[in-house]
């Protein structure tokens, strides 16, 4: 007889984690050791649920490196126990985390789902319950034993996204993520629909290596119609600074001004770290389509092709953290390693 999947529910913050205070009207943390008393929908499951949580809870305005240690060294310590885990977690930064939590947990065999929700859990109209309860039924899918979903997944509003292909585009709607370039792995309706063949191959003769070094000098600049000299210089001479994400427009167009690309030029041989990607919600970057991007490809700005800025940016700190030689870093970027872009 098959035993019942272990999943571990990891709360890290954010409203999901809320219950109001009827009397005050208070929003106070909710105490998840409780959490079978509080959604006894959680019995029907069929799986057991521990819970563990950050000694003091946070608001995902203040997720950092730090942070993401401390979530991958909870699935480490854990990993062996437990057959699937639930990240609970603030939506605003949760995109960030997903993405940098998938380059963290190399040869991942086990589903690791972030959720959360846009009301607390003790509100009347809520949609914490049914993304908690969803996340946890995916990350107790098994197939002859084994975990069916092998990948740090985001789950909201009955999709389950790859963590590292999502960004957050409301703040008011349930349906507050997207993945722009990369269909849903599965969607939660009358039934429970998994598309097999998105989810990426299983590396199950490999053990998983957690990786804790990730070197926060980078930086996000948006390119905008009047950016001027003072600006880009000033940024590219941040002290320590090692990586930039460049946010272009369209297909990876940028000024193509003399002064703008000998800034960008110097400072790539000086060895920083110059990716491309772009400010549009979908598509790609193609450096040479147009003659505003040729500039940029000639220097060796580095393409991020479909990657969103949330996952070039953790990409970028995780790569810097493992101090990949710069002969390589740029074929290294441009490749998919955890099916961040294609």
């Amino acid at each position: 007889m098959l035993t019942k999947p272990n999943i571990l529910l990891i709360y890290t913050g954010g409203t999901i984690g809320m219950m109001k205070d009827f009397e005050t009207g208070a929003l106070k943390a909710f105490n998840f050791s409780k959490l079978l008393h509080k959604i006894p929908e959680l019995k029907q499951l069929d799986c057991q649920i521990e819970t563990i949580s950050f000694e003091t809870p946070i608001d995902s305005s203040n997720m950092n490196p730090s942070k993401w240690v401390k979530i991958a060294a909870m699935i480490e310590e854990h990993y062996t126990q437990f057959d699937g885990f639930v990240v609970l977690h603030g939506s605003d930064t949760m995109s960030y985390s997903a993405s940098a939590l998938s380059f963290m947990l190399e040869n991942l065999t086990k589903p690791v789902v972030f959720t959360g929700s846009q009301l607390p859990i003790g509100d009347l109209r809520t949609d914490a319950k049914e993304n908690l309860i969803t996340a946890i039924q995916i990350a107790s899918l098994q197939h002859k034993g084994k975990p069916v979903i092998n990948e740090v997944c985001l789950y909201f509003e009955y999709k389950l996204h790859r963590g590292n292909r999502t960004t957050k585009i409301n703040a008011e709607h349930f349906n507050a993520f997207t993945s722009p370039n990369y269909s849903p792995l599965a969607e939660s309706g009358v039934h429970l629909k998994v598309n097999h063949h998105l989810i990426l191959p299983k590396n199950s003769n490999k053990k998983l290596i957690v990786h804790k070094e990730l070197d926060d000098n980078v930086v996000v600049l948006k390119i905008f119609p009047g950016i001027n000299e003072n600006v880009l210089t000033s940024i590219l001479n941040i002290p320590n600074l090692k990586g930039m994400i460049l946010e272009t427009y369209g297909s990876g167009n940028a000024p193509s001004e003399e002064w703008f690309l000998a800034a960008l030029k110097k400072a790539i041989k000086k060895g920083l770290h110059i990716v491309n990607v772009t400010q549009c919600s979908g598509g790609s970057v193609n450096m040479g389509q147009y003659e505003t991007s040729t500039g940029l490809k000639k220097i060796g700005v580095i393409s991020g092709k479909n990657s969103t800025t949330e996952a070039a940016v953790t990409k970028l700190m995780y790569l810097l953290g493992q101090q990949v030689s710069p002969n390589v870093f740029k074929t290294i970027f441009e490749t998919s390693l955890r099916g961040e872009l294609s």
